[in-house]
């Protein structure tokens, strides 16, 4: 009796054991379903969305003449490359999601972190969104008002229909935004090769006059090219989106840099080729007139099939949505569970396994910024505090090779380009200033540092009477939303 009883106690520990082995298996944090091929989608998918289709218009008109407008495209991919470079050493040397964050973190402690993730929630991520989602709405509905411009109220609708239903899918799972992310992707690219072909065909009938004195009536000027640089690099934003979701990347010590060393020279390419074709069909004058850039050119080159041109931009432009709120969600997820934002910002979908109030509050806060609807004034703001994080964060990088040389390095980029990024990066924040002083940049500064307003008292202090306040707010949002702190929420069978 007694050694059955012994054996009986024996196999009920070892039932208990596989339980708890059991709950811990289920407990999560967001998965690794991110591989490389959906790594280059996201880059490329992201990058080559808008950008290219409404920047040359401003490129253009702040260089003046075709010749520089090419350098400064050229320019911007090279000084995306350096960033993605030095982007990827940070990346596989703390691999956290959240992008700049994690690494404001590590180099310089609580307070500039918070600063980032309070000026990205709040301002540079929804409104990169809200750009990316006008751009859409002017492209779908330029074919129906083929002699103006479409209406605001139409415009304003359709990105607040684009801005929902990206929210709406990224919310239900990350397979099926990366899978959407994809098929985006491919869309877009068939697109950009119908333009690139089209140009390849017209250089060689001959179409070259508009690149014959092609530095006539160019205007540089500091502020000029400050300006320019902010717009072309725009359209190149998107190189560090990889970084914002490095706890989902498959292996990411390969398929991060892989992924920035095969999508980053693609990008740079399809960008150049665009920019000539557009410039076989429409001499400066004209592209400065034209309400949509693509549109136009598909109406002189691909009729009657130029309806493709606004269909597949649609596309492209919504491949660069869903690629920005994929990852400007896990920012807002890292920041709450880090305590910067609000906790119940990190919980996670019980059934979905998505950082669902994270990507519902960046949908929402979206919504406000087409109310405007002024895209070249956002990218200018956009590009001013983007630069600023930009700047910072690289000097950490160069910060830690001497404070945490211990720290492993799987790529370790030369020390010149980190550096010579940092100076890239002051000139584009201290350009416009000094060549067109406006009192929104100082505004846009005065709004980063009233973080520290929310940041002493709320997180650093941790005021009790906040907590009492926003606790039966987390509680409705789990009831409602179904969602769960990530070290809680278990996996479906």
């Amino acid at each position: 009796m007694g050694e059955g009883s012994l054996r009986k106690r024996k196999e009920e520990k070892n039932e208990d054991n596989q339980s708890i082995q059991s709950k811990e298996s289920s407990v999560m944090q967001l998965k690794k379903q991110v591989g490389l091929l959906s790594g280059i989608s996201l880059i490329v998918g992201t990058i080559i969305g808008s950008g290219i289709f409404i920047s040359p218009k401003s490129v253009l008109r702040n260089t003046g003449a075709v010749g520089p407008c090419l350098i400064i495209w050229t320019a911007c991919g090279a000084i995306g490359m350096m960033g993605a470079l030095c982007f990827a050493e940070l990346g596989t040397m703390i691999t956290k999601s959240g992008g700049e964050y994690p690494y404001l973190m590590e180099a310089f402690g609580p307070i500039p972190a918070f600063l980032f993730s309070w000026s990205s929630v709040i301002v540079m991520k929804p409104s990169s969104f809200a750009i990316i989602c006008l751009s859409f709405a002017e492209y779908v509905s330029a074919p129906f008002y083929p002699d103006c411009e479409p209406p605001q109220v139409v415009i304003k609708c359709l990105a607040a229909g684009a801005i929902m239903m990206i929210t709406v899918v990224n919310s239900l799972s990350v397979k099926l935004a990366s899978y959407l992310q994809n098929f985006l992707t491919v869309a877009k690219m068939i697109i950009i090769v119908i333009i690139i072909v089209s140009g390849i065909v017209l250089l060689i009938q001959g179409n070259t006059q508009n690149f014959s004195n092609s530095f006539e009536g160019s205007k540089i000027t500091a502020g000029g090219i400050g300006l320019a640089l902010y717009n072309g690099l725009w359209a190149y934003d998107g190189w560090n989106q990889l970084n914002y979701i490095t706890e989902e990347l498959k292996n990411p010590y390969r398929n991060l840099p892989l992924s920035i060393i095969l999508g980053m020279p693609l990008v740079m390419v399809c960008y150049l080729l665009i920019n000539i074709a557009y410039y076989t069909v429409m001499t400066p004058t004209e592209l400065l007139q034209s309400p949509a850039v693509a549109v136009t050119f598909g109406d002189r080159v691909l009729y009657p099939a130029s309806w493709m041109v606004p269909l597949f931009v649609a596309f492209s432009t919504l491949g660069s949505a869903n690629g920005s709120c994929f990852t400007a969600g896990r920012l807002t997820y890292v920041a709450g569970r880090e305590g910067h934002m609000l906790k119940f910002l990190s919980y996670i979908s019980v059934k979905r396994l998505t950082p669902l109030p994270a990507i519902v509050s960046y949908g929402i806060i979206g919504m406000f910024y087409i109310i405007p609807a002024d895209i070249n004034t956002l990218i200018n703001y956009f590009s001013f505090a983007v630069w600023l994080f930009y700047g910072i964060t690289i000097a950490g990088l160069i910060v830690m090779r001497f404070t945490k040389k211990d720290m492993k390095r799987p790529i370790k980029v030369p020390i010149v380009i980190p550096i010579l990024m940092v100076l890239i990066s002051a000139y584009l924040v201290l350009a416009p200033i000094i060549g067109e002083p406006e009192w929104a940049y100082l505004y846009c500064v005065i709004f980063i540092l009233s973080g520290l307003i929310i940041y002493f008292p709320f997180v650093h202090f941790k005021v009790k009477w906040m907590q009492k306040i926003t606790k039966p707010i987390t509680m409705y949002i789990q009831m409602v939303m179904e969602v769960v702190p990530p070290e809680e929420s278990k996996s479906e069978d």
